[in-house]
């Protein structure tokens, strides 16, 4: 009797446990990758937030990505850098965040 009270604790013990797994995430806005990938960025428009990069880091940064002639750059009130660059033979808006992640306006 006493390995069927053991039996009847411990499967208590992991339906409760599994229980929490079925709970929803913990948070509710995006949620970012733990670790960005040098190929890809980990949002799909900028990002809000202080930005260290320079005007010279970001536009080689931008033209990392692939950008040419990249001008009129300005940080804008988000921290945001936003400009004008080409990319296969199209002028685009173009902007770095502090994330570094380069997206198309």
């Amino acid at each position: 009797m006493h390995k069927a009270a053991l039996v009847a604790i411990t499967l208590a013990l992991v339906l409760n446990g599994a229980s929490a797994f079925a709970q929803g995430p913990s948070q509710s806005g995006p949620q970012n990758p733990a670790m960005k990938s040098q190929d890809a960025n980990n949002s799909g428009m900028p990002v809000k937030g202080a930005n260290s990069f320079t005007m010279s880091e970001a536009r080689s940064h931008i033209e990392g990505k692939g950008y040419t002639h990249v001008t009129m750059l300005k940080k804008d009130n988000a921290g945001v850098w936003r400009g004008m660059a080409m990319k296969d033979g199209q002028k685009v808006h173009v902007s770095l965040d502090y994330q570094g992640n380069v997206n198309t306006d």
